[in-house]
């Protein structure tokens, strides 16, 4: 009778270590899982973070790429300006080498000229050249650079392409060209930069 007990328990026992046994290989075989799921989550991340920076890289490289001109084409407040550049045929010496600072108005500072006067600058080539080339000064001239000029605090005399000189007040975080105010400085382009002012420039003797 004790054997018969005795057997029992071993049998009860051995049942146990199986299940036991059948429960840690299930456990390992879904950790073994876990750990490939998590790999391959690890991998896509990395993946969708690789295609990202390499969007902002290719993003970095298409902006440095970006003319004086080409700038200007993208930027619809700047639309009247590209006309102009184009009828005056600077779209070539804008898009070389340079480097140039352009002192680009916008549309509005456009607009403020009566409408007559503006289409008959705009077919005068020779004027349109001049006023245009007014705009643009050799080299290339951050904010940071334009507030480092002497005498910027009372007025610095910049000369332009056109022949005549600009002046250039910088009080505070305030910039003015002339009559203009700089409103976006520093629109940076491969082959110079752009301050995007709000009034038309003027050759000095040129009355609208």
């Amino acid at each position: 009778m004790r054997q018969k007990k005795l057997a029992q328990v071993l049998a009860a026992v051995g049942v146990v270590a199986i299940v036991a046994a059948a429960c840690s290989s299930d456990d390992d075989d879904s950790g073994s899982a876990d750990e490939g799921t998590t790999a391959s989550t690890e991998q896509v991340v990395s993946g969708s973070e690789a295609e990202d920076t390499t969007t902002e890289s290719d993003d970095a490289a298409a902006e440095e790429g970006s003319t004086i001109v080409d700038l200007a084409v993208a930027t619809p407040e700047l639309s009247t300006l590209v006309e102009a550049v184009q009828a005056a045929g600077l779209v070539e010496t804008l898009s070389s080498e340079g480097p140039f600072t352009v002192f680009a108005p916008t549309n509005d500072a456009f607009a403020a000229i009566p409408q007559e006067t503006l289409d008959q600058i705009l077919a005068d080539q020779e004027l349109l050249t001049s006023i245009l080339t007014y705009h643009v000064v050799e080299g290339s001239f951050p904010a940071a650079d334009v507030a480092a000029l002497p005498d910027v605090a009372t007025g610095a005399e910049v000369p332009t392409v056109q022949g005549g000189s600009v002046t250039i007040v910088a009080d505070g975080g305030s910039v003015m060209v002339n009559d203009a105010t700089v409103v976006m400085p520093d629109v940076m382009a491969s082959n110079g930069v752009v301050h995007v002012i709000d009034t038309v420039l003027l050759p000095p003797g040129l009355a609208l």
